[in-house]
This record gives structure tokens, sequence and C-alpha cells, in this order.
């Protein structure tokens, strides 16, 4: 059991969202759904909050009403290991009203960022030859979703 859970708050789509991010991650699901009473603050038997797991790490999605929204503050990173993972991640998440950003970065339709990272990104990044990761950072800032190829390419200058 992890003693830090991260909670996320929706509006009303709390069920919605679990339903899809657990179908993006293998070992991902529902776990318990809680439903507001008649004390409220939502209609009697709304879901009140969702707990899942996503690739086995707890979360819990609240229906908390409109008052608060999510910002490019917290994102939650996906490592990838090849352009078939990244691009059946980026559609699925960009769909439906999702939007692109830069760097790998994306907001779903709920408002929720997440970087798709290829972990081959992430190496390259670190690499000890310091003018090779430069070629790649310059190479990843002009990109929305990340395109391995094109990072690879621009490692070997």
């Amino acid at each position: 059991m992890q003693k830090i859970t991260t909670f996320l708050w929706y509006d009303d789509q709390a069920e919605e969202a679990a339903a899809l991010y657990t179908s993006l991650l293998p070992n991902s699901r529902v776990t318990k759904v809680t439903r507001y009473g008649e004390s409220g603050p939502g209609p009697a038997g709304s879901v009140m909050t969702v707990e899942f797991e996503l690739a086995g790490r707890e979360y819990v999605a609240l229906n908390g009403g409109p008052e608060f929204h999510f910002t490019e503050a917290v994102s939650l990173q996906v490592e990838c290991d090849d352009q078939r993972e990244v691009d059946e991640l980026w559609a699925k998440l960009t769909a439906d009203g999702g939007q692109e950003g830069p760097c790998g970065w994306l907001k779903d339709r709920f408002g929720l960022s997440w970087q798709i990272t290829p972990r081959v990104l992430l190496d390259l990044l670190a690499d000890p030859d310091r003018a090779k990761a430069d070629r790649v950072t310059a190479a990843m800032m002009r990109m929305q979703k990340i395109e391995i190829q094109q990072l690879l390419d621009a490692a070997r200058g």
C-alpha cells in the first residue's frame, strides 16, 4: 500500500476520466466508487470519488464541482517504450477535446496535463556528450508529440 495518493479534482467527470485512464495502461483498474449520500454536497447517489490504479499506482478522482481546475503545474508523465506507444497514448489523450502542447505535453479533455515521454528521450537528454544532448533538446523544443526518429537523427548530428 502506498503512503501518498494523488487526488484529482473534477467537476462531475471523475468516473469518465478514471475509465479513460485505466483503459490506457497495463496493470490499471478502477478499484472503488463512492457515492454521495443525502447530506451532499453532490446529488444523492451521484459519484463522489473513484479510486483507481494506473500502472499499479493509486489515484483518487473526486467529483468536487466546478470551483477548481487543473493547471500545467501538475502533470502525469508516462514513459513509453517506442513510437507506437507514444502515438497511441497521444491520440487517445488528445481525442474528444484534448489539446496538444509543446515538448511531449498535452492536456486531456478533462484538462489534466500529461507528458508522453519516450524513454529514449530521457536517456539522450542525460547523455554525457553535452553537444549531443543539446541537439536533442533543440529538436524536442520544436515538437509537440515526440518523434523518436527525429531525436535519434538529432543525436547523430
